[in-house]
């Protein structure tokens, strides 16, 4: 059986891969997630999900790898705005310029995933369109003290309390979880991983020396 390994500490893409029947152990490490200058959204969601990969890999005990035809996941989400990448807020203020850019108009969530065997690495990023209502100041200032926005590209999570922003969403739920679920599975299909397995082992997080 080809082992996959979740380069990811996100628990939404833990989620979603045990939802389809996916077993994988976990095995993450940091990387850098600057973007370039002059980068395109799409070719940084690319770029950061292809490094994730690679950099999981590298944190694997040599014995781990010797597993035949194990493959490595990597993942990134963008929100972006006006073709500006909106990342995780860095205070209080910055979350709440956030929400109210966001506030009564459309933003594109970017997911891109990468897929790593060691021989060797294919990719893709799916687009999906997300519409928020209006959002008063009273209101972000709320939800910024829920803790949510916190840790979230885009300062909201939308399968957690930011559900109640979205009005209209067009092109892949998951997707902007964390992980499009449909496009994955047929990436994991080319390198011999099915979904819809009778038992996900439990995942185990691996962490570099």
């Amino acid at each position: 059986m080809t082992l996959l390994y979740l380069a990811s500490g996100s628990p939404r893409r833990r989620e979603l891969l045990t939802q389809i029947g996916v077993p994988f152990r976990v095995a993450s490490a940091p990387i850098d997630e600057t973007p370039l200058p002059g980068e395109s959204a799409e070719a940084y969601v690319q770029r950061l999900a292809k490094a994730k990969a690679a950099a999981g890999r590298a944190s694997l005990e040599p014995a781990k790898m010797a597993n035949a035809g194990a493959v490595v996941l990597g993942a990134d989400t963008a929100v972006v705005l006006d073709g500006r990448i909106l990342g995780k807020p860095e205070h209080r203020d910055d979350a709440l310029g956030m929400l109210a850019r966001l506030s009564g108009r459309e933003h594109q969530v970017l997911t891109a995933v990468a897929l790593d065997d060691g021989k060797r690495v294919e990719s893709l990023c799916v687009s999906s369109t997300v519409r928020f209502r209006l959002i008063d100041q009273q209101e972000a200032q709320r939800y910024w003290a829920s803790g949510e926005p916190a840790d979230k590209a885009g300062g909201y999570a939308i399968q957690g309390l930011g559900a109640v922003f979205v009005t209209g969403l067009v092109g892949s739920y998951s997707a902007v979880v964390g992980l499009p679920l449909s496009e994955t599975a047929q990436l994991l299909e080319r390198f011999g991983i099915a979904c819809w397995q009778p038992a996900a082992s439990t995942p185990e997080v691996t962490r570099p020396q």
